[in-house]
């Protein structure tokens, strides 16, 4: 036998009902709705992290989101040109794609990391697909920089697949190559991408896994963290051309998708244990989330299912 003092924790009965209790609006309010989440920097490097990211998600659909995950794989990309002794070059932060490096781009994405992510999340039952943005033609790109070769710039988005998938309950996973009018393939930026396959299936939120805590006013002064912002404030910083080079990208995704009506944005850390968790369903959060100024609590433009719009008649 075993007895309570063995296997219960410091954490009081109180605390731990008092958290499960904070999330119930949280869940109530994303229940039915559709977040994209966009997985990549160091929680997807560390096998333990990819994992923990991937339950954490399966959780969130356990209870009634739909999540869409966008990806990339930089690290695993360059790693992987290094062992073809291919040239790893940058220029504005952005990876000269030769051909010859876009044969390796979509080997790495959609071969290795979305397999990885795929396999992570189906663990916990066949809940997950790997998608090419290629397949079916989701992501039509074309060439963003002649000096970058084979990197693109998004076109536009069918987003058919993916809603014919979450509608069938299954969890997308899109690995960010792009198909250009030609047939040609692009190296497509994941944060640009998760922006626009936000818009285009009308998700309710669009979350950013980063390697920082959000969005800093001052880099440097770690009390600075922005917890909240709006899209006003968000879309000042963007034109005032103060932000970090990281963060340029991952900003401009967010206006871009809140503009076309997606309700909030958030970045968080991707490190923090439990990191989409504590952002989405506690009252506080951990990262920073920017809010449309009016109307924050507005519901999907898609219709909810059955269940949910139950839950939103009191909301």
């Amino acid at each position: 036998m075993k007895f309570a003092r063995d296997c219960r924790s410091n954490e009081s009965n109180e605390a731990t009902a008092q958290l499960l209790f904070e999330a119930l609006p949280w869940i109530k309010n994303l229940t039915g709705k559709t977040v994209v989440i966009k997985y990549g920097g160091a929680a997807m490097v560390d096998e333990q992290l990819r994992r923990d990211v991937m339950s954490d998600i399966v959780l969130l659909k356990i209870i009634g989101v739909n999540p869409v995950i966008v990806h990339g794989g930089g690290k695993a990309i360059t790693e992987a040109m290094e062992q073809r002794q291919l040239d790893v070059r940058f220029v504005e932060g952005q990876r000269v794609t030769t051909d010859d490096a876009m044969e390796v781009v979509r080997t790495v994405l959609t071969g290795k990391v979305n397999q990885e992510l795929v396999a992570a999340i189906n663990a916990h039952g066949n809940l997950a697909v790997g998608v090419s943005g290629a397949d079916a033609g989701t992501i039509i790109a074309s060439q963003a920089d002649i000096r970058l070769g084979r990197v693109g710039k998004v076109e536009r988005i069918n987003s058919q697949l993916l809603e014919d998938l979450v509608a069938g309950d299954f969890i997308p996973v899109l690995a960010t190559v792009g198909i250009g009018e030609d047939g040609g393939f692009y190296n497509v930026n994941a944060d640009v991408v998760a922006g626009h396959v936000a818009a285009a299936i009308g998700a309710h939120k669009v979350v950013f896994l980063t390697d920082v805590d959000g969005l800093y006013e001052d880099f440097s002064d770690k009390d600075s963290l922005v917890s909240r912002m709006t899209l006003e404030e968000a879309k000042g910083l963007v034109e005032g051309g103060k932000l970090a080079s990281g963060m340029v990208p991952k900003m401009r995704s967010c206006v871009y998708a809140m503009e076309q009506g997606v309700h909030r944005a958030h970045i968080i850390n991707g490190t923090t244990p439990h990191a989409l968790l504590l952002e989405l369903l506690t009252d506080k959060g951990i990262g920073t989330m920017i809010d449309q100024e009016k109307h924050a609590d507005a519901h999907d433009a898609k219709p909810l299912g059955t269940f949910a719009s139950r839950l939103a008649v009191n909301n």
